[in-house]
């Protein structure tokens, strides 16, 4: 494996890069989908359990009747696995930033009231910094869920280390193909402790000691 990686080092790190690339951009893009429909849900139980509910049902499609679908779209390439990914990415973050809205202390919402704060600046002032914990939370569990999944990304010549992955297993029998799945799947595992570990870096960063 040694070997292999040695031989093959600047296609990986090419690889390595689209992953995480594809992964951020889905995340980044599923956090702004997520946290605005938190915003405009948490207050009314009806129209949350709405989206949650659509949300579960996009998460539990399978990933490749997405792909299998959208190839007809959007076609090959990055954008298809982006797409796919932010789906797959929106259910923690929007579960994550409502509970943590919710959790807010109903009398510090109303003392900011009483200030005359309005609505829109006690949910930018107040209640999505404090709620901001929990939120980042949802978006380091997306992140790890989808940075499995975009290997599967390599079916409709996505981006990614899943090229890897399932070239070796094609190749099984031959002597550089276990390497060459081995090799794809740590990379995707070193990918997700990457990314998980700057999320959790950004959090000791922009949270307050006496939140964390």
């Amino acid at each position: 494996m040694v070997s292999y990686i040695s031989y093959r080092w600047p296609e990986l790190l090419v690889l390595t890069w689209e992953h995480a690339l594809v992964v951020v951009v889905s995340v980044a893009l599923a956090s702004v989908l997520g946290v605005g429909v938190a915003c405009l849900v948490y207050h009314r139980p009806h129209v949350y359990e709405a989206a949650v509910n659509t949300t579960n049902v996009l998460f539990v499609v399978p990933a490749l009747a997405y792909f299998g679908f959208l190839i007809y779209i959007t076609g090959f390439g990055f954008v298809t696995p982006m797409l796919v990914l932010t789906l797959y990415a929106l259910l923690p973050i929007l579960r994550n930033t409502v509970t943590g809205l919710r959790e807010v202390d109903p009398a510090i919402v109303k003392s900011a009231a009483g200030m005359g704060i309005g609505r829109t600046g006690r949910l930018l002032r107040i209640e999505l910094p404090l709620a901001w914990p929990v939120i980042l939370s949802g978006i380091r569990v997306s992140t790890v869920i989808i940075c499995g999944i975009a290997a599967i990304a390599s079916y409709v010549n996505g981006p990614g280390l899943g090229s890897e992955i399932f070239s070796g297993l094609s190749r099984i029998g031959t002597p550089l193909a276990t390497a060459q799945a081995l090799v794809g799947t740590l990379g995707v595992i070193l990918v997700a402790l990457i990314l998980d570990a700057l999320l959790a870096l950004a959090g000791r960063i922009t949270t307050p000691k006496g939140m964390r």
